[in-house]
């Protein structure tokens, strides 16, 4: 079985929504508590780096961006999503996706990939230190999850060594 990253399509929507839902489920990937329709989804997010882990003919995990400002001198810089089947946890997929990720994302001319993530959420704060991210910030008590306890984020970016320099 050969793991294959590519782009994501409207076609692979139902496979990432489920994605997103076990994600949710979780309760440290996201404070999100719904799987939004695909036409609110695509809505938020840059509409290239938009990326599938593919195993056989199954999606099991995807990667986006979405842009932190409408303002132009931010337009290099976006938020990451990245998300993997619960299945699949553990065996670099999600490595894979981020590495892939922030090639595209140099290709397209963003200088910084930034991640707001659940302090208790371990794996992708692991994760994202593993493909060059740094923790530049902290947020405590930021929002509720969805049992209604605060809960504290950390903020990583990885600043481009390509593009902005």
């Amino acid at each position: 079985m050969e793991l294959i990253i590519r782009a994501m399509g409207l076609e692979d929507w139902e496979e990432v929504a489920s994605i997103y839902k076990e994600g949710i489920e979780t309760k440290i990937a996201t404070f999100q508590q719904e799987i939004p329709t695909y036409e609110a989804w695509d809505e938020s997010h840059i509409k290239s780096c938009r990326l599938v882990a593919q195993e056989d003919d199954t999606v099991i995990g995807w990667t986006a961006l979405s842009p932190v400002s409408s303002r132009c001198v931010y337009s290099g810089v976006a938020e990451v999503s990245v998300y993997v089947k619960e299945n699949q946890r553990g065996k670099q997929v999600g490595e894979k996706l981020m590495r892939e990720l922030i090639i595209e994302a140099e290709e397209e001319g963003l200088w910084t990939l930034q991640s707001g993530i659940l302090e208790i959420n371990s794996a992708s704060i692991a994760l994202h230190k593993k493909v060059g991210f740094r923790m530049v910030g902290y947020r405590e008590r930021i929002a509720k999850d969805q049992n209604g306890v605060w809960q504290n984020t950390v903020l990583m970016e990885r600043r481009s060594s390509l593009v902005g320099i």
